[in-house]
């Protein structure tokens, strides 16, 4: 690779060049630990795999990609598919421009691309919009996005005079580009689904979540809605958990500033469990958390699908007292999150993997939640 000039030559800095033969990580994911303990149906679980990965393996016209949002989730995905990871070449120009080449043919092909739009989330979503860009010129058949962190999707209605409406403008831009299809997880409101003119599956990270809480088996368990348009995602939590349902009213004052009103139900010596999509700043997270002790709550526990993490979420969330804090990995986690154990990070590689398979075999995508 060449050095950068000023004639707009590669920088020889390469983002992310992805080889067939690299080695790809095992998932951990609830339904790999509730078979380990059943002995037989872990047996039964390896020679299903072993089979998809067979069959999906010799398949030539079904193929992964990743951006370098979150790699390790696409490998992982890979992993349990059974389908090796595509060879790209993603790298920048010396003044920061994307530059994006296929390694492989993917004429007639099923595609999928794997790129959670994370910080930084301009940067990763326009390498997803050039990354569809270049599979709808090299004849894919189809390109189903895989976004299982959905930027500006708190953009989603105009809730001030002169605002912009994001998140529709967001799917535009993907269906512009050439996206077939959309496959997301635990969007901050279901409605988003509409602002697509392309069919959209929308993943739940609640079986996952279910099963991690069921083998903590939590004593005199509430499930909390930190707020009334989460009430309807911890209803279903709470319905799988068997638990009653509490809501915190809050009222938001600025952007990521909100101040924690009331709470509505009974939690008083009883197990909190908080139940929201994102963590971002962490600073309503903590203030749900106090107001539920102050009103005598004996422990508190929160989950949530993405863990956005930015500015000091993760020094409110250690200082706290919170008891543990449980993501998936939609999202990569911040180094410095690594060092506490009052995070918890779950794989959801797992579920995404058996959607893509739905998918591509046009088989039923929500089964997987019945």
């Amino acid at each position: 690779m060449t050095s950068a000039d000023g004639d707009g030559n590669l920088n020889g800095e390469s983002i992310l060049t992805i080889d067939a033969d690299a080695p790809a990580i095992t998932p951990v994911t609830s339904d790999s630990m509730a078979a380990e303990a059943a002995g037989t149906g872990a047996q039964a679980r390896a020679a299903a795999g072993r089979k998809r990965a067979k069959s999906y393996s010799e398949d030539k016209r079904f193929k992964i990609f990743s951006g370098s949002s979150n790699l390790p989730l696409a490998e992982e995905i890979c992993k349990f598919v059974g389908v090796p990871l595509g060879e790209v070449r993603l790298q920048r120009f010396s003044d920061g421009e994307v530059y994006f080449q296929l390694l492989e043919n993917v004429r007639g092909a099923d595609v999928f691309v794997v790129q959670p739009t994370c910080y930084p989330v301009d940067q990763h979503l326009l390498e997803l919009l050039i990354m569809i860009d270049a599979l709808k010129r090299a004849s894919a058949r189809r390109i189903t996005v895989v976004v299982p962190y959905y930027g500006y999707a708190r953009q989603d209605r105009k809730d001030r005079p002169r605002v912009a409406i994001s998140s529709k403008l967001v799917a535009d831009l993907l269906t512009t580009a050439g996206a077939n299809r959309a496959l997301l997880v635990d969007l901050h409101a279901a409605q988003i689904q509409g602002f697509f003119n392309i069919p959209v599956d929308h993943l739940f990270a609640s079986p996952v979540l279910v099963g991690y809480f069921r083998e903590l088996n939590l004593p005199d368990l509430t499930v909390v809605s930190p707020d009334a348009g989460g009430v309807e995602r911890a209803r279903f939590f709470a319905q799988k958990m068997e638990a009653p349902l509490a809501i915190v009213d809050k009222r938001r004052t600025d952007m990521n500033v909100t101040e924690v009103m009331h709470v509505i139900g009974d939690v008083q010596e009883r197990t909190c469990l908080i139940l929201d999509d994102i963590v971002d700043t962490a600073g309503t997270l903590i203030k749900t958390v106090d107001a539920l002790l102050e009103v005598g709550a004996k422990k508190v526990y929160a989950c949530a699908t993405h863990p956005v993490l930015s500015g000091r979420a993760i020094e409110r969330i250690v200082d706290s007292r919170l008891e543990q804090l449980v993501v998936t990995n939609t999202i990569p986690l911040r180094e410095e999150a690594h060092y506490t154990e009052k995070i918890k990070v779950l794989s959801i590689a797992g579920l995404i993997g058996r959607a893509i398979e739905s998918i591509h075999m046009e088989t039923s995508v929500s089964s997987l939640f019945n």
